[in-house]
Formats: structure tokens, sequence, C-alpha cells
């Protein structure tokens, strides 16, 4: 009987191995299906939001080159400032971009804004050494925004030298690579902080570029304009919206009479740069996508173009505790 019974356990034993090897080979078969069909799915998902925003990019470049050819100036009341609401798309997707119950839900929306109605970073460097101009300028936006004003020059000197034009200065050492984008001044120095503070009011160009006084904020006004107050920036700003204006001459009609000559060099009605943002929320997930367009006479081109990671809405973010956005890749 002892036999008889322990041949019968190791049986029982051998079965319950059996099962459990199967069990784990079809939960690893059963896992890696799952993993492909997820790795198709977000490749195809990320697919149709190229196309959608490289289409709503498309869109831009021809509202900005219809724009040039029906003026000569630039403001805030024409059809490229005028935002995109969220709107719907999801009728314009395959069905495979949709789960299996039908609720996906795709919203497209962005903007246009004026590059040149913010104070141009690299306009601190001009032939090889720094513009005293703008210099003053930034010194008082940034008494103006409450940030330390001595930022500026200690800004202003290792944008010169990540520019190449201090190298062969004595001692000089270079600063980092030539920035790209705003976010790439935290290399040279420039505090977080401050950064979150000028966001609004600044920008980086390739290139020298004019303030649009038919575009800019009142604060970008009084620090670029010499002897004049916030109240009469406000003035200007209010006067321009009722009737932008067609030349500098115009503004200048605008300013007290103890104020400087506006210069065609720093100043201007007109714009050749603007950034596009498009934003593209999938349910609970939003992608946007930043680009910086250069209108020329003829044609609209990119000067470059970055996609922002997948995050979760606000909503979400709070609701899982970590706040952690995955990465679009």
């Amino acid at each position: 009987m002892s036999t008889r019974a322990a041949q019968r356990g190791a049986a029982i034993l051998v079965a319950m191995l059996t099962v459990a090897l199967v069990a784990t080979l079809a939960g690893a078969a059963l896992w890696r299906q799952w993993r492909a069909l997820e790795v198709e799915g977000s490749e195809r998902l990320r697919q149709e939001t190229t196309w959608i925003l490289t289409g709503a990019m498309d869109w831009a470049r021809l509202i900005l080159r219809e724009d040039r050819r029906g003026g000569t100036i630039d403001h805030l009341g024409e059809p490229w400032a005028v935002a995109l609401q969220d709107s719907r798309l999801s009728t314009f997707l395959g069905l495979e971009a949709q789960d299996a119950a039908g609720r996906e839900e795709v919203f497209l929306s962005g903007s246009i804004q004026d590059a040149q109605g913010r104070m141009n970073v690299y306009n601190l460097v001009d032939s090889g050494k720094l513009s005293e101009p703008d210099l003053l300028a930034f010194q008082r936006l940034f008494d103006a925004l409450g940030l330390d004003p001595d930022l500026v020059q200690q800004l202003g000197d290792r944008l010169l030298q990540s520019l190449g034009s201090a190298q062969d200065a004595p001692g000089a050492e270079p600063a980092g690579l030539r920035p790209q984008r705003l976010e790439h001044l935290l290399a040279l120095g420039l505090p977080a902080p401050a950064l979150a503070v000028l966001k609004p009011h600044v920008t980086w160009l390739p290139t020298r570029s004019a303030l649009n006084l038919n575009t800019a904020s009142d604060i970008a006004i009084e620090a670029s304009i010499p002897a004049i107050d916030r109240a009469e920036a406000r003035r200007l700003v209010a006067a321009r919206d009722r009737d932008p204006f067609r030349s500098l001459a115009a503004a200048q009609r605008r300013l007290p009479a103890d104020a400087p000559q506006l210069e065609s060099a720093r100043f201007s009605v007109a714009s050749r740069y603007f950034l596009v943002t498009g934003r593209l929320r999938i349910n609970e997930r939003v992608v946007e996508e930043q680009t910086l367009l250069l209108r020329g006479q003829q044609e609209v081109v990119t000067v470059w173009r970055e996609r922002l990671a997948v995050r979760p809405l606000p909503s979400e973010a709070a609701g899982n505790g970590s706040g952690a956005s995955p990465s679009l890749q």
C-alpha cells in the first residue's frame, strides 16, 4: 500500500508541475502577444499624431503666407492671432486609433504667436560685442519683473563667449554650445526661476530682430523705449489695439514729445518669426509640438520643430499621485 501511495503521490506531483509549466508558458506567450499589440498600437498612434500635427503646421504656414500677401504689417487683430480652441477630430482617425468601445476622444487646438512681440535675447550681442541699448533694455526689463539687473551683464558676457565672438580675448573660455532655444540659457547661468518669470516677455531667435510694437506687451515696450513709464506704455498698447500702427512714424506720434526716435533696427510694425504651438488631446493624454517659422517674401520655412513628451492631463496626474509624464517614445 505504501508503494502504491507513493506512486500516486509522485504522479500527482508530476501532473501539478506539468500544469504549472504549461500555465507559465501560456502566460509568457500571452504577455508577448499583448506587448506586441501595445507596441503596434503606440506606433500607429504616434504616426497618426504626427500626421495630424504636420497637417496643422501646413495650415499655419498657409495662414501666414496669405497674411503676408494681404498686408505689410502684423497685429493682434489678424486671423493668425486667433487661437484654435479644442476641435473634435475623432471622426477623422482610423479605427485602429479607437478603443474597442469606440470611446476615444481626439481634440486639436493650437495658436500662432508673434515671436517678435517679445524681446530677443540674441540682441544682447551685436557685431561681436555687447549691444549697449539692448543691455540697458534688458536691465530695465529685469528690474520691472523684480529680477536682479546684474544678471543681464553676466548673461551677456557668457552669451558673447558662447557665440564665439570672444574666443580670441585673453583668458576667454567657451561658455558652452550656442543656444538654440530659450531654455538653453540655463546652461549660460540664467537661474530657472528667473527664466520662468521672463518667458512671457522674451524669446530666443537665431538672428537679431526688431520688436514689433503692434504685438509687444506693455512691459516689453516700457523696457525697450527709454524715457517712458508703464502708464505711457499701456496708453501706447491701447492706441495700437484700436488702430494698429502702419509705420514707426505712426507709433512715434503716440509717444511723449521727449521720447527718443524709434530706430528701424530695434523696432518694427511687422514680423518675420512666428511660434506655432499645436496641442493634440487623446482621451487623457496630451501631445504638444512647437515650431518656429520664418516667413520670407514668398515662403514660410521651419527654423526648428520640437515635439514635447506625451503627458497626462492635470486631473489624471493628480489621480495617480506620481505626476510623471510618460515618454513619447
